[in-house]
């Protein structure tokens, strides 16, 4: 994959995390699990970008972000992703600690990937706890985003 392929996935990404956004934010009492997968979301995103950057991580895995806060959260993140994309080094090497402790290296293409992944598997997550609660999710698959002409 090259630069333009990841940024077309975090167009994808940021896409459907604001698809999400708005399906929860639709709803008169968000499921509390929805919202906290979503949070995470944002926040992995965020981390994993200060990785990269050499950046101290800017909070937690897990914040504590209430319904209200998140599409703010989510567009500053995407945003400073989409800055980034603009001229990746893919094949660097980033160090970093993970929140265990432990020290890695890997390509900065297989952190990219891993983000993308990170984010719709917890999408997916939200879309059956949504179900669960009775509500609808929002219908974030790729191909439906590509269909639309939503990411390019």
């Amino acid at each position: 994959m090259d630069a333009s392929d990841f940024r077309r996935l975090f167009r994808y990404d940021r896409w459907a995390n604001r698809e999400v956004s708005d399906a929860l934010r639709s709803v008169a009492d968000p499921p509390a699990k929805s919202v906290r997968w979503l949070a995470h979301i944002v926040a992995a995103e965020a981390l994993w970008l200060a990785r990269i950057q050499r950046l101290p991580q800017p909070m937690p895995v897990w914040p504590e972000f209430k319904m209200d806060e998140l599409p703010r959260v989510l567009e500053a993140v995407s945003g400073e992703w989409e800055k980034f994309l603009e001229a990746p080094a893919l094949d660097a090497g980033c160090e970093y600690t993970n929140s265990k402790g432990e020290r890695f290296t890997s390509p900065v293409g297989d952190i990219l990937m891993h983000v993308v992944n990170h984010s719709t598997y917890h999408r997916g997550q939200i879309a059956a706890d949504m179900r669960a609660s009775g509500m609808e999710p929002a219908y974030t698959d790729f191909i439906h985003a590509a269909r639309q002409g939503r990411i390019g």
